[in-house]
């Protein structure tokens, strides 16, 4: 008899939405960064999501691997980028902000790319990558437009980062509950289409 496995998605999903919402409660200025948000990006952010990809390997899952390892490996990117400075490098591996736009464009191009699959199959998890994308937009304008107008943008992106993170944190929510109850709880809105579907 084979096993069953479990699922890995909802793990990942929250790794990925409690850490957007803790970010970018800092984006949309609130709070300034701090330990928590460092802590959280690295452990379940970071870690949990790179987890949750090679559980997603092991169940065959090639667009759920390379979603949370990738996701998972930006968030231990990004705060090393952040606390580089503090760690007392040579001053000039310091990435500018210009810079560090073109990292999160890359990642914003990479989450458009990934957006693609998702549209074949629920409709949550359409939204929380196409918000991702917008994200990861309006972040890099703010670090390539210099003074108060990258700031708006990035506290623009700070607010619709915190919908991202909470549209992932309500997938994950829908997978449990659904699977737990063993009926409908959340809707995800699937889309009719069988091989995506899986």
């Amino acid at each position: 008899m084979e096993s069953k496995l479990s699922n890995p998605a909802p793990l990942g999903l929250l790794g990925f939405g409690m850490t957007t919402i803790l970010l970018n409660i800092h984006n949309a200025g609130f709070f300034p960064l701090n330990v928590a948000i460092l802590a959280m990006g690295i452990f379940y952010g970071g870690l949990a999501q790179v987890i949750a990809g090679i559980l997603e390997y092991r169940k065959g899952n090639t667009f759920g691997m390379t979603a949370f390892i990738s996701y998972g490996m930006f968030w231990l990117t990004l705060i090393f980028i952040l606390i580089a400075p503090q760690m007392g490098l040579p001053e000039v591996w310091a990435a500018p902000p210009a810079f560090l736009g073109w990292y999160l464009f890359l990642w914003g191009l990479f989450t458009f790319f990934m957006v693609f699959p998702t549209l074949k199959k629920n409709r949550v998890m359409a939204f929380v990558f196409i918000s991702l994308t917008v994200l990861f937009s309006l972040l890099a304008i703010g670090h390539w437009v210099p003074g108060d107008a990258g700031k708006i943008f990035i506290r623009i992106g700070g607010w619709e980062g915190i919908v991202c993170g909470l549209s992932a944190v309500y997938l994950a929510a829908a997978e449990i509950l659904n699977e737990s109850c063993g009926r409908l709880v959340l809707p995800v809105f699937p889309l009719e289409n069988k091989e995506c579907n899986k």
